[in-house]
C-alpha cells in the first residue's frame, strides 16, 4: 500500500508538470508589448468573431475564428517556429486557441493578459477600420457622471461574455424604485479613448459615482444584492451630507 501511494505521488507531480508545461503564466501586458515589438516576424492572432475583428483589432493582427469555416485551414497556414501573439476580448476563447497551437507543436505561443480590453484599457494602440456608434468625449463623459447625485456606470460590450450574464442585474437595478443611482451604459468598443483615459482594462467594469466623483469601482461580474448594498451606502450618506 505504501508503495502504491509513492507511485500515485509520482504520477501526480508528473502530471502536474506536464499540465503546467501545457498553460505557462501569462506574461504582464508591459513584458507581451515589449516582447510583441522586438519579436522579428510576428504572428498576431485575433481569436474573436470576424465581426468583433472589423470594429477594432491590433495592428497586423489576423482574424482566426473558430467558428468560421476556414479555421483549420488558417492554423495550418503557420509556422510552428514563428513566435506567436494570441488575443480575444479577454481571456476566454484566446486561451482555448493557445492551449491548441501548442498541442500542434507551436513552440513560443503568448497570450496577451486580460485581453483586448487591458489592451486598449492601458493605452497601446488599435486599428480602427469602422465607423462608431456613440462616441463620448472626457468632458461628456464627465457631464453624464454628474447628471444625478449618484450615477451608476457600466463599461462593457455586447461582444463580451460576462457582460451579457451582467444585463440581467442591471436590468433588475432599473426596475427597482428603491434603486438610487441612474443606471449608465458605455459600449466600450464605441469609446476606445475614453476607456484609456479612464484606465477600464477588463469587462465588464462598473464604477459608481457620487456628485460626479468616483467612490466604488468593481471589475468582472457583480450580483444585484453586491450593487444594492453598496447603491444604500452611498445614498446613506449623501442624505447625512443633505446633498
Amino acid at each position: 500500500m505504501k508503495n502504491l501511494k509513492i507511485v500515485l505521488l509520482a504520477l501526480l507531480v508528473v502530471f502536474t508538470g506536464v499540465v503546467k508545461a501545457q498553460s505557462p503564466a501569462l506574461l504582464s501586458i508591459e513584458a507581451f508589448a515589449a516582447k510583441l515589438k522586438q519579436a522579428k516576424e510576428p504572428q498576431i492572432l485575433d481569436a474573436r468573431s470576424a465581426e468583433e475583428f472589423v470594429q477594432n483589432h491590433i495592428k497586423d493582427a489576423v482574424n482566426v475564428d473558430a467558428k468560421a469555416t476556414d479555421y483549420q485551414q488558417k492554423l495550418d497556414g503557420l509556422d510552428k517556429n514563428k513566435p506567436t501573439f494570441v488575443y480575444s476580448i479577454a481571456n476566454g476563447r484566446s486561451t482555448v486557441l493557445s492551449r491548441e497551437l501548442r498541442a500542434k507543436g507551436f513552440t513560443n505561443v503568448e497570450e496577451l493578459p486580460g485581453g483586448l480590453a487591458n489592451w486598449i484599457g492601458s493605452g497601446y494602440p488599435i486599428i480602427s477600420t469602422t465607423k462608431k456608434g456613440v462616441s463620448l468625449s472626457k468632458a461628456q463623459f464627465n457631464e453624464l457622471a454628474a447628471s444625478s447625485p449618484l450615477v451608476l456606470v457600466d463599461f462593457g460590450s455586447r461582444y463580451c461574455g460576462a457582460c451579457k450574464k451582467l444585463v440581467p442585474v442591471l436590468d433588475s437595478l432599473k426596475a427597482n424604485s428603491a434603486f438610487a443611482p441612474k443606471v449608465i451604459s458605455i459600449e466600450v468598443y464605441d469609446n476606445t479613448n475614453l476607456a484609456k483615459e479612464l484606465k477600464v482594462n477588463v469587462l465588464p467594469t462598473l464604477v459608481l459615482y457620487k456628485n460626479g466623483k468616483e467612490i466604488w469601482k468593481k471589475q468582472g461580474f457583480s450580483s444585484t444584492a453586491q450593487v444594492e448594498a453598496v447603491a444604500e451606502q452611498a445614498k446613506t450618506g449623501l442624505a447625512a451630507s443633505g446633498k
